[in-house]
């Protein structure tokens, strides 16, 4: 029979919980003017940047409208510049009583319009520019494109509901994690009592293990937590957000997240072998007293590390708890066991 003496040591405490990766940006490209599409300009599949042209519409309609915006300009200056000589003119006779204070602010009148003229017509240049400049549909992010919706040909139309493709940006990742509120409020209370000490107030760190069992080998860090309950699973959601440098997260995986919650210099670990259930389906322990004589213990148990259980009710500091030769121990024996250093959690 062997024991093994409990001793409170100082651990990390993590949380392993399931989660989805999620892009962090998507873009679904549509055209803000109407036209024939002309030309693709990337194939499908490839990283494209910031900035560069996706698809050609045919820009001759909206070359013709801005060259007619130009001329309605010339037209419109000419126009402002003879009502303001005639101003300038009338003025002076004015001052002299060779003309009537009407003619005089008929002419001002004229000026005045011409002038708004101007400003509307400058306004509808710069618009048949922008409309040009949307022939040319460019990524507004950085990513990867999907398959295109549209070959050169289509006809499109600005705002339609159908995009021409989307765009998403892989590097960072976003994980959503699930967590059940009830081990959200305990871990509450274990900070605010001080049960559980954070190394950091503001950065959580995060660890993924990937479908087949790997660990993803860069770190991540909680964003934020929801504050809204899910009434169907009674779980909050907790985003991450992990570096993707080589693209091995791709949206949609599930993976599992080791949550770095703190650390612990409360803990008293009793190993996973030790414990038994009632026939209430409570754990519980065999522990030898002072006197060799084997009691038993219920207990409270938080969670699983490693191959322990991290004890928070039943047994303390010192007690001597039985880890083999359970088949042969009964509460009241008195016993003779030889003792068994416990083993060292890694951090």
């Amino acid at each position: 029979m062997t024991v093994q003496t409990l001793e409170r040591r100082e651990i990390p405490v993590s949380s392993v919980l399931p989660g989805r990766t999620a892009p962090f940006r998507v873009a679904e490209i549509r055209p803000q003017v109407g036209g024939v599409l002309r030309e693709r300009l990337f194939n499908e599949g490839e990283a494209v940047r910031a900035g560069q042209p996706l698809f050609q519409i045919d820009p001759a309609p909206f070359e013709a409208a801005q060259r007619r915006a130009e001329a309605a300009l010339v037209r419109i200056e000419a126009t402002e510049r003879l009502a303001l000589s005639t101003a300038n003119r009338l003025r002076s006779l004015a001052r002299s009583q060779v003309v009537s204070e009407q003619n005089l602010e008929n002419a001002e009148a004229t000026l005045r319009q011409a002038q708004a003229d101007i400003l509307s017509t400058r306004a509808a240049l710069e618009t048949a520019r922008i409309d040009l400049s949307y022939t040319r549909v460019v990524s507004p992010i950085s990513g990867r494109t999907n398959r295109s919706n549209v070959t050169p040909g289509a006809l499109v139309t600005a705002n339609q509901p159908t995009a021409l493709v989307s765009v998403t940006q892989l590097d960072p990742m976003l994980v959503d994690i699930t967590q059940p509120s009830a081990v959200l409020l305990q871990h509450r209370r274990d900070v605010a009592s001080g049960a559980l000490r954070r190394p950091s107030a503001d950065r959580v760190v995060a660890r993924l293990l990937l479908e087949d069992g790997s660990e993803y080998p860069h770190a991540g860090e909680i964003q934020f937590s929801e504050v809204i309950v899910d009434q169907g699973t009674g779980s909050v959601t907790i985003r991450a957000v992990f570096a993707n440098p080589d693209q091995l997260l791709l949206p949609g995986m599930f993976v599992r997240a080791r949550i770095e919650e703190g650390v612990t210099d409360r803990a008293l670990l009793v190993p996973q072998r030790a414990v038994m259930r009632t026939p209430r389906g409570e754990p519980m322990v065999f522990v030898v007293n002072a006197e060799g004589v084997v009691e038993s213990r219920v207990l409270r148990a938080s969670r699983v590390i490693g191959n322990d259980w991290l004890v928070t009710e039943g047994v303390a500091p010192g007690d001597r708890v039985i880890i083999e030769g359970l088949q042969r121990v009964r509460a009241g024996t008195r016993v003779q066991p030889s003792e068994r250093a416990p083993a060292r959690v890694a951090s």
